[in-house]
């Protein structure tokens, strides 16, 4: 169990925190909040603390240039709307430079400045020493709430860890309770749902849930790619045709381990890759050769809805189908409202499923929504993340 920031004394401090302030941007204003909003617990405490608030984050890929479309001048103002007080932002081109130091060090207990992208320094992502050093030369204690960048070993969010006591905010904190409490000691029937494109980039978390779970659904775009292993007609269908046979062992593994791997039974089809194309409902063994699924169809939603009804924990990770179009989100959304509706454990793995959740109107309904695609697909696969292995132990 990796401390957090209530297990140490860390009253008066001077704190470097790392955040996931990589926001969706607009002509030059912030789409969506909700990352920032979700840092607000872990910066609220250490300002109640009495601590000095140093903030760092990236935005996009600068690839080590300071590319001024990736400022976090526009983060800055919107965490000093939502503190209610002035957060101080210095831009630099090399983050940490005797102004930011000098800042720094004059930051007293209750004051709060943000960095500039610390992406701009191409040392970030190759977890260079000595930008670690300077980031740690800021401050007394390092604190990590940036989950969605904890699969990364980047100076920010690890190598920092070597030159300062390094605990986790509550971000971090409730993520690793929700994912690892959901995989290790789940109430059972323990259901995981697996969407998304390709079978490919989730073969190590279907075979890590494997071993874990009483049910394993499959839907989105790698059920062509088990429809295919199963012999059938997949059309013009997104297909990943080096896992076909890597989808004929998953299902032959289920069948030997018993668990319930559920495939879609009918899918939404269209002849182009557009929202206004028309469409229809084919069986999966009936796809048509000149059609290409975008959607599971209204049996499967049905079936999918027997296999969860029961469930006590459920994970998902990927949509069922082309969700962004309008007629082909629809089993998307279903999945949602069933979860929703749920007595159980609600899990939601970030990215994609995280965006429909939130469109479908029920985020307010799950469980937990992980902030981190990558590094909650990483903590499913049953990998150590680096900004989480660096904290200290409790």
């Amino acid at each position: 169990m990796k401390k957090n920031i209530r297990d140490i004394d860390i009253a008066g401090k001077k704190v470097i925190v790392r955040c996931d302030f990589n926001v969706p941007m607009k002509d030059g204003a912030i789409t969506d909040d909700i990352r920032i909003r979700a840092a607000l617990p872990t910066i609220e405490y250490l300002l109640e603390e009495g601590c000095a608030l140093i903030l760092m984050s990236h935005m996009g890929r600068p690839k080590g240039e300071p590319k001024m479309e990736y400022t976090l001048k526009p983060v800055a103002d919107r965490l000093t709307e939502l503190l209610a007080r002035k957060v101080r932002f210095i831009s630099s081109p090399t983050v940490v430079d005797d102004e930011v130091r000098k800042a720094a060090e004059d930051l007293k207990g209750g004051e709060v400045m943000l960095l500039e992208n610390v992406r701009f320094v191409k040392g970030e992502t190759d977890n260079d020493a000595g930008f670690a050093k300077a980031l740690a030369s800021l401050a007394e204690v390092f604190v990590n709430d940036a989950f969605g960048t904890a699969h990364r070993a980047h100076s920010s969010t690890a190598g920092i860890a070597d030159y300062l006591p390094a605990v986790s905010g509550f971000l971090i904190e409730k993520e690793i309770r929700f994912l690892g409490d959901a995989m290790e000691s789940p109430e059972r029937p323990f259901v995981a749902i697996m969407g998304g494109a390709k079978v490919g980039d989730k073969i190590p978390v279907i075979e890590n849930l494997m071993n874990k779970v009483d049910s394993l659904i499959i839907g989105g775009g790698m059920a062509y790619t088990f429809y295919k292993a199963m012999g059938y007609e997949t059309g013009t269908s997104i297909l990943d045709r080096d896992s076909v046979e890597i989808a004929a062992g998953i299902m032959k593994k289920a069948e030997e381990t018993g668990v319930n791997l559920v495939l879609p039974l009918d899918c939404v089809c269209t002849e182009e890759f557009s929202n206004d194309s028309p469409y229809e409902v084919y069986d999966r063994d009936k796809i048509p050769a000149d059609k290409m699924g975008m959607d599971i169809g209204p049996k499967t939603a049905e079936l999918f809805e027997s296999v969860l009804r029961d469930a006590k924990t459920v994970v998902w990770n990927g949509p069922m189908g082309v969700f962004e179009m309008e007629n082909f989100a629809k089993g998307t959304y279903t999945i949602a409202k069933i979860l929703a509706e749920l007595d159980a454990v609600t899990v939601i793995g970030g990215g994609d499923s995280a965006a429909a959740v939130e469109q479908a109107g029920f985020a307010d309904r799950m469980t937990h929504i992980s902030t981190g695609g990558g590094a909650s697909l990483e903590y499913l696969e049953g990998k150590v993340l680096p900004g989480i292995a660096c904290l200290e132990e409790k």
